[in-house]
């Protein structure tokens, strides 16, 4: 069974990890979301939290997916967080061409650390290609709205946590 793993933050998910995410699902039999937890940042929405939108948009955009999806947590490199799920694909989302600079380099040093494990990357969608979570976020504390951005349950657990 070939596994790809899909790492970032996802805090909050958007529209466009999703897209990525759901394209990851046509090249490989299993998907894990592998969700960075860094010490040293205070992310908007718990690992749980994160876990269960996740979850959630997969179970709302493909209900089928659900079985083929892992979600996991890490704290050491991705690549080797890949290796330890048994991952033979890092599956990169690109939205420009300043991406492709970084995750080229990363792809380098991940083959260079793992050669077991490739890198593919996947172009995000024309429609969702200007989303960032990090601008996500700035929307919605300032009290934007972030409907178009990020699934709806998403957009909700948004408007909840800015209203805290």
């Amino acid at each position: 069974m070939k596994t790809a793993f899909y790492s970032g933050s996802f805090d909050p998910l958007t529209n466009g990890h999703l897209d990525v995410l759901m394209n990851a699902f046509r090249i490989a039999e299993r998907v894990v979301v592998g969700i960075g937890v860094h010490p040293g940042k205070t992310p908007m929405f718990s690992f749980e939290e994160r876990e269960a939108m996740v979850a959630e948009a997969v179970a709302q955009a493909d209900g089928a997916l659900r079985e083929r999806l892992g979600i996991v947590s890490f704290r050491n490199l991705a690549v080797d967080a890949a290796a330890e799920q048994g991952a033979s694909l890092i599956v990169r989302g690109l939205r420009d061409g300043t991406d492709l600079d970084y995750e080229m380099q990363m792809a380098g040093m991940n083959r260079a650390m793992r050669p077991d494990i490739a890198t593919i990357f996947l172009p995000a969608s024309v429609e969702v290609r200007h989303i960032t979570a990090t601008l996500v976020r700035q929307i919605a504390k300032l009290g934007g709205q972030v409907d178009a951005f990020v699934p709806p349950h998403v957009a909700e657990r948004l408007a909840e946590r800015v209203r805290t």
